[in-house]
């Protein structure tokens, strides 16, 4: 996927010297990893014979995915580009993850479908951070 996302914001026009390319293309791959990740561990829990013990799971897989998909969509966007608006959506998404990452970890000993969606969380929440720190 780099290849796409790279590809994508080097053709665009308006792009944006004050940001950090290689933090950019990692935390708008992560957060589109992390949106699959977090559908695909609500689906399965919606699979599992105690379905009702993974409510919140699903609950914060869902907020998360959405938080995600916004997040990537954002920081796709180059033209008008708003510091402010973007460090208020990494945030809000970095926060997102660290709750549902915590929330599938709890669940990663009896579920791998919630292990795999932790690290992705705990992947993208960085990524998200790591840009944030970027942006000063």
């Amino acid at each position: 996927m780099t290849a796409v996302v790279k590809d994508v914001l080097d053709a665009h026009p308006a792009a944006q010297d004050d940001v950090h390319r290689t933090e950019l293309i990692r935390c708008i791959e992560e957060c589109i990893a992390c949106a699959q990740a977090c559908t695909a561990c609500a689906d399965a829990c919606l699979s599992e014979e105690m379905v009702a013990g993974l409510t919140k799971c699903i609950r914060t897989d869902a907020d998360c995915a959405d938080i995600c998909r916004t997040t990537a969509a954002v920081l796709s966007r180059r033209t008008g580009y708003d510091v402010t608006v973007a460090r208020a959506v990494l945030l809000a998404c970095a926060t997102t993850c660290k709750v549902c990452g915590d929330e599938c970890a709890s669940h990663a000993d009896q579920h791998d479908h919630c292990q795999v969606c932790a690290d992705a969380c705990r992947r993208c929440e960085r990524a998200c951070n790591d840009l944030l720190a970027s942006l000063g």
